[in-house]
């Protein structure tokens, strides 16, 4: 099998050093190999996604020396894809639809209940359940007007991945633990047939991902997109999650520190090989 690894940014603002540490990571380790390297354009945030920070994306990552190896794929190209997937799962009677708002979610997870606190998982405030009990397929059309979520208490199992990153491990997940400390997730938005988790868990797939290369702060999610691969019968890549690069005050980068942005170094006359050194890669 061929290694492949992929870079899959959001065209919501300027790649900045994080997003530079995170693509070199995956060419490098794809090129040492003899693997592929593949783009895939994350825009299924239709309502910030901008044509124009997507040439920017294109534009960086080849200042960078960076390439690929097939014609970057595009989510908003892949609708009818994830909706055949949730039609599939409302079958199974595995997802339900949900009509809760943020607040209404807050406001029952912060019901006092036994003196508890409220739990947050992967997902922020684990879902109190209140939609579960509405009807739900097969003989029911997939709705398409509210949130549609995952019934972790039907799908959860034990499972297991490899971990490379900077603590070389076999994670292993019991199924109580999904249950308790991720719960029901969305898979599908109204404004969106299918949620980052259910999207890049299909696109890595199709595209044969062996090696999923991306930041720390995804750790907690690699449990559910385990849990997503084997109820939906796909290969679990090996998962590698790195440190962030973050500003001198330790904070994490975010697209709206154009401080840190990969087009204001180029505009300031640094070179490919002084981000690379910028964050901590050597020089080739």
């Amino acid at each position: 099998m061929t290694l492949t690894t992929r870079f899959a940014p959001s065209p919501t603002g300027p790649l900045h050093l994080g997003h530079a540490y995170s693509a070199l990571l995956a060419h490098d380790l794809a090129r040492a190999a003899g693997g592929r390297f593949l783009l895939r354009i994350e825009d299924i945030d239709h309502t910030r996604s901008r044509p124009e920070w997507e040439a920017q994306i294109h534009d960086d990552l080849r200042w960078l020396g960076i390439s690929w190896d097939a014609t970057p794929l595009r989510q908003s190209d892949r609708l009818a894809r994830y909706h055949a997937v949730l039609d599939d799962l409302w079958a199974r009677g595995w997802i339900y639809p949900c009509t809760c708002r943020r607040r209404d979610i807050q406001a029952a997870a912060s019901a006092p209940q036994e003196g508890a606190d409220p739990v947050f998982g992967p997902d922020g405030l684990i879902y109190p359940g209140t939609c579960r009990s509405r009807p739900r397929g097969p003989d029911a059309p997939l709705p398409d007007d509210c949130a549609l979520r995952l019934d972790m208490g039907r799908v959860a199992r034990d499972l297991g991945f490899d971990e490379t990153g900077q603590t070389p491990r076999h994670v292993q997940v019991a199924a109580a633990d999904l249950i308790s400390g991720v719960g029901d997730i969305v898979l599908s938005r109204r404004d969106f047939p299918g949620s980052y988790h259910l999207s890049v868990v299909l696109d890595d797939a199709d595209q044969g991902v062996t090696h999923v290369v991306r930041g720390a702060d995804l750790f907690e999610a690699t449990q559910i997109h385990v849990l997503l691969q084997q109820i939906l019968g796909l290969p679990t890549p090996v998962y590698h999650h790195h440190r962030l690069i973050r500003d001198d005050s330790g904070k994490r980068l975010a697209k709206r520190d154009d401080a840190r942005a990969i087009a204001t170094y180029r505009a300031d006359g640094a070179t490919p090989g002084d981000i690379r050194a910028m964050v901590g890669l050597a020089r080739v």
